[in-house]
């Protein structure tokens, strides 16, 4: 972290990236991050870009920059074990790339790395990294609503694995800035009529295997209820936590691969999920397939995780 710290005082310029497909937590990191630069050291220049997130815009707005940009930067990747899934390829134009993670590591990008799988969000990375060097650094309201949002989404609402004593200490910390948990709650919790329809057909068409449970979006779905992609894949909690079926599954097609996300409260699926050109956490990874042709094989092979796991337990 202190390594880490002299690199953002060594840089006038700072470029932060996140992963495709952008969910609360990488929002939380990025715009958290970006504050807590900006508000420290208001003589750089901070950028945050990539694919935005209807979700959680309400954080902050992605910036639009060329390439120039880049020249003699930092560039500062957070939230992403993969290096295919970095959001705009760019972020290699920068003089030097740190990388900020909590899962799993599957690719050892970067010229600095500070991976700890023990946090259950980067957002929680970013607020430790402040609560380290506060003497030195400064968060404003707003980045303590990037960074308690990124904490709250990725710990479902401090019920996940890796919520600790600390995690609620700098839950406390960003509430002491001024962070209004019900505002936050209340952004986190609307939902549409299209969304309401949506779930309505995820509980009538989900389909059940031997310990495993999935739902298929494809696009003629995804279409007819009138949401997003993202609105889609965040239906995946609606089919954990079923009895008897320790492993699930929400994949929703796009134009060139379905897109898996992957879920256990028993086995451990990162592996799984790397055989399938994805990875992340022991019990929450993310996965793809070429082509429908696949699932069959796919089936299978979550199947004989879960009978493994049965074996031992």
């Amino acid at each position: 972290m202190e390594r880490i710290l002299n690199k953002i005082k060594e840089y006038d310029v700072i470029i932060i990236h996140g992963h495709k497909r952008p969910d609360g937590d990488c929002y939380g990191a990025q715009f958290g991050l970006k504050n807590i630069i900006e508000s420290s050291f208001p003589s750089k220049k901070v950028y945050v870009v990539g694919e935005t997130s209807d979700f959680v815009d309400f954080i902050g707005k992605m910036n639009n920059i060329t390439d120039d940009a880049y020249d003699n930067a930092l560039s500062i990747v957070v939230d992403t074990a993969v290096e295919d899934r970095i959001s705009d390829s760019r972020y290699k134009l920068g003089k030097e790339v740190i990388k900020i993670d909590h899962h799993i590591p599957v690719d050892d990008y970067g010229d600095l790395r500070w991976v700890d799988t023990t946090f259950p969000s980067c957002a929680q990375m970013i607020a430790y990294f402040y609560y380290k060097f506060q003497d030195e650094l400064k968060l404003t309201l707003d980045g303590a609503i990037a960074l308690y949002t990124g904490i709250v989404t990725d710990t479902g609402r401090f019920r996940f694995r890796g919520v600790s004593k600390l995690t609620h200490q700098l839950a406390g910390m960003l509430i002491e800035k001024g962070v209004d948990v019900e505002y936050i709650d209340g952004k986190l919790s609307q939902e549409s009529l299209e969304m309401i329809a949506l779930k309505g057909y995820v509980y009538s068409n989900f389909v059940t295997t031997n310990g495993f449970i999935y739902i298929r979006m494809t696009r003629d779905i995804i279409e007819k209820y009138n949401v997003t992609d993202e609105q889609a894949a965040s239906m995946v909690g609606l089919i954990g936590g079923i009895q008897g079926y320790p492993v699930w599954a929400l994949m929703i097609e796009y134009p060139n691969e379905i897109r898996i996300r992957l879920r256990s409260n028993g086995p451990t699926i990162d592996k799984l999920a790397n055989v399938y050109g994805g990875g992340g956490h022991a019990k929450a990874s993310g996965a793809k397939l070429e082509s429908w042709e696949q699932l069959p094989q796919f089936i299978n092979d979550v199947e004989e995780v879960v009978r493994k796991y049965n074996e031992e337990a």
